[in-house]
């Protein structure tokens, strides 16, 4: 009598469940900001940089480094823009936390997606792996080194010059975004954008007195009239070329109607009273590494800046939805194919 043996179900490879953290809840855990950012000692403390050749602590090397960043922070959104116009979107790998925080900081949850590199579910445990009970700020951008398992850098001024210069060897048909001859140039106008646009914005929403507040929006208004004027003629800040300096003034102006205006009441005029700026916002989202590194759903307005019975008076700033697939008519201005 010949016998057989009982059949087995195949076995099934173990499903790989990813690790997310429990929502984000004021109410259970505070507020992110108070114990982290007010802290004595330097806000974004890790300053290493990449470079290229080969030379220093942190060599460019394609496939070593990956990049923690955020939909809802300009700074971060400037690093991932720069990341896919330099071409290194298969050199450096790229992840996005989620939108919402308490004090425990930014997360990994379902909606953005796990933390692919090392699975963690809080930002802060790259923070604490590379300097154990780190207990200042937990900012993106961050730069991560998969070789040292240690951040490299959460210096989001600096970041994006390493990526659009030190991976020129794998870069393809990258765009150079900070030519040589322009540098100085560059370096100029991005201080000029950070400190009266970038940086402004966020002032005027601090805020405390009236006179502060209406010096701090004026500064705002008018850098938005110098460069509404400036590209009256040109395609670009800097004429046919784009450059890093058009990403950094892109990141502020896709958030001013929704976020940066609503929120601190910087003017009556929404960015789609521009004309100027309004067509080079819409021309710029045009281009895949703008566009697609954009979810509007993450400029939420927060709500007001509270203020004691002597704080500023804000004008009543409403937010304002645009058309940004509305034709922008600048195609008559020359510029570099992106």
């Amino acid at each position: 009598m010949t016998t057989h043996a009982p059949t087995q179900a195949p076995t099934q490879a173990p499903t790989h469940v990813p690790a997310y953290a429990s929502p984000a809840d004021v109410a259970a855990h505070g507020p992110y900001g108070p114990g982290r950012t007010d802290r004595p000692g330097p806000l974004y403390p890790f300053q290493g940089r990449i470079t290229a050749g080969g030379s220093g602590e942190h060599p460019a090397e394609p496939g070593r480094y990956h990049l923690y960043v955020s939909y809802t922070c300009p700074w971060a959104q400037r690093v991932a823009i720069v990341r896919d116009l330099a071409g290194l979107r298969d050199v450096v790998s790229l992840s996005y936390v989620d939108d919402d925080r308490d004090a425990r900081g930014w997360a990994f949850r379902e909606r953005r997606g796990p933390d692919p590199v090392n699975g963690f579910t809080l930002l802060s445990e790259a923070y604490d792996a590379t300097e154990p009970g780190y207990p200042g700020h937990i900012s993106v951008p961050v730069v991560w080194d998969r070789r040292t398992n240690r951040i490299v850098s959460n210096d989001y001024a600096v970041i994006p010059f390493d990526l659009g210069t030190a991976f020129d060897e794998w870069a393809g048909s990258g765009l150079d975004l900070y030519p040589a001859d322009l540098r100085d140039e560059i370096e100029a106008l991005d201080e000029e954008i950070a400190r009266d646009v970038s940086q402004g914005v966020n002032l005027v929403a601090r805020a405390s007195s009236q006179e502060e507040y209406e010096r701090r929006r004026e500064q705002v208004t008018a850098a938005l009239d110098r460069l509404d004027a400036r590209l009256a003629g040109r395609r670009y800040l800097f004429g046919d070329r784009l450059t890093e300096s058009d990403v950094q003034l892109w990141v502020v102006l896709v958030r001013f109607d929704l976020l940066h205006n609503p929120l601190a009441g910087i003017s009556e005029r929404p960015l789609t009273g521009y004309p100027n700026l309004w067509a080079y916002a819409r021309d710029l989202y045009g281009v895949p590494a703008f566009r697609e590194t954009t979810d509007f759903a993450a400029f939420r307005v927060p709500g007001r800046p509270a203020s004691s019975g002597d704080g500023p008076v804000r004008i009543e700033v409403a937010p304002h939805e645009a058309d940004w697939h509305e034709p922008h008519g600048r195609e008559a201005l020359t510029g570099e194919h992106v």
